[in-house]
């Protein structure tokens, strides 16, 4: 017995088995108890215990979904500061990167002291935005006027940046002009009530403004649908109807309005303009530049700035010269058109076939073409009778034109008039 003890006790030093069979008793142990639990599924004890690890485990599952909802939250909120963050970090220069917008926008009249040469109207709404009841308005006139900007600015003013979108409704008549649309949106709209007070605390008129741009191209039903609109809701809304062409405006509107006539920008206002821009944008320009441009836009204001931004995208860092004003206007140099009539008044036919053939060929529009030499045949001397049998067959030729005429034969008709009315003169 004490040779085989020792015998165990070297084993034992050798080999941990004693280490080994004190886990498969741990093993055994654990089996015996989770049979134990199985055959106590009977039993209250059992029973309880199962129904407060069910709800622990719910509401570890609630604590788990509540926490992961609120990690989610956290995380959301973490993402939507970091933009603003990196705006703000970012500073006003990424700002201008980002939202670059045509000058035509930019420089559009914030308040109704900047709308230039319209007095009448800016009168009128100086005296509504200090106080006084505004009409039903109806401008109209030549396009780049000022009419929309005019109406958007004393918008601005009345409601303020808060209220604006609320308190302003504007249709662009050319798109939606349909006599649903005033039966639904117009209607809709004008029938909401509104207040005379504005968040920051100022007053404001207790009306809302409907703003219909185009309205020269609605339709007829739709303009007599209007009618009735404009005088049942007169107390809580005011219409300003935009159009280019009053009398595509039917006569019931025109007398619910009160009318104002959008002159074209003078020379000089337009210079004025187109001048502070340049100093805005870091220009380099040339007197002859500004004149051209002025030319070119017939009282436009917007086609001049339109025009004046493309030659700045086009010389970078160069100067504006005339000659690209002229290239972006697509207008006709005038040392072709006055080539042109020195041709019609001493050249003979086939000289004057090919100068027309060229000027064509060159691309220049029919259109344009017509109505510069309009405009040098009116300076022209010539007997009014000359003028006025040019002018009757410039008449026809643009009808022609509109009509989907050649542009070549058209454009020869009309010279080869001018040639006959040259050759009597001499």
């Amino acid at each position: 017995m004490g040779g085989d003890l020792g015998v165990e006790e070297e084993d034992q030093l050798q080999h941990p088995r004693h280490l080994i069979g004190r886990q498969q008793m741990s093993s055994e142990s654990e089996r015996e108890k989770r049979r134990c639990y199985r055959h106590m599924s009977t039993s209250g004890l059992h029973s309880a215990r199962c129904d407060s690890g069910v709800s622990a485990f719910e509401t570890g599952n609630s604590a788990l979904g509540t926490g992961a909802m609120q990690a989610f939250l956290k995380g959301a909120t973490l993402q939507s500061t970091r933009p603003q963050k990196d705006k703000a970090a970012a500073g006003p220069s990424s700002e201008k990167r980002a939202k670059p917008i045509p000058w035509v926008e930019k420089y559009r009249p914030k308040c109704v002291d900047e709308v230039a040469f319209q007095d009448e109207v800016v009168a009128v709404l100086k005296k509504s935005l200090e106080g006084a009841d505004l009409p039903n308005l109806l401008f109209y006139g030549p396009p780049g006027t000022g009419k929309t900007s005019t109406i958007l600015a004393a918008a601005r003013e009345l409601y303020g940046p808060h209220l604006y979108r609320q308190r302003v409704l504007e249709l662009n008549a050319s798109d939606e002009r349909g006599i649903q649309v005033v039966r639904e949106k117009v209607k809709n709209f004008a029938q909401l009530t509104a207040a005379g007070t504005r968040p920051d605390g100022k007053p404001c008129p207790p009306f809302k403004i409907i703003i219909l741009d185009e309205a020269d191209s609605m339709t007829g039903p739709a303009q007599a649908a209007l009618r009735r609109t404009m005088e049942k809701e007169s107390r809580t809304t005011r219409f300003c109807l935009i159009c280019n062409y009053i009398s595509r405006i039917i006569e019931p509107l025109t007398s619910r309005c009160s009318k104002f006539r959008f002159k074209p920008l003078a020379n000089k206002i337009q210079e004025e303009r187109l001048l502070e821009i340049c100093e805005k944008e870091n220009l380099k320009y040339t007197k002859e530049s500004i004149a051209a441009l002025v030319g070119v836009s017939d009282g436009d204001l917007r086609k001049a700035i339109t025009f004046l931004q493309s030659a700045a995208r086009l010389n970078m860092d160069k100067e504006i010269t005339e000659r690209a004003v002229i290239d972006i206007a697509g207008v006709v140099p005038p040392k072709m058109i006055d080539n042109l009539l020195h041709i019609c008044f001493t050249g003979t036919f086939e000289k004057l076939e090919v100068a027309v053939r060229n000027m064509v060929d060159e691309g220049y529009a029919a259109t344009q073409i017509l109505s510069q030499l309009h405009e040098s045949i009116i300076e022209r001397q010539l007997s009014d009778k000359q003028k006025s049998a040019i002018t009757e067959k410039m008449a026809v030729v643009g009808k022609c034109l509109t009509d989907g005429a050649d542009e070549y034969l058209q454009m020869l008709s009309l010279c080869s008039l001018i040639l006959q009315q040259a050759s009597h003169n001499n």
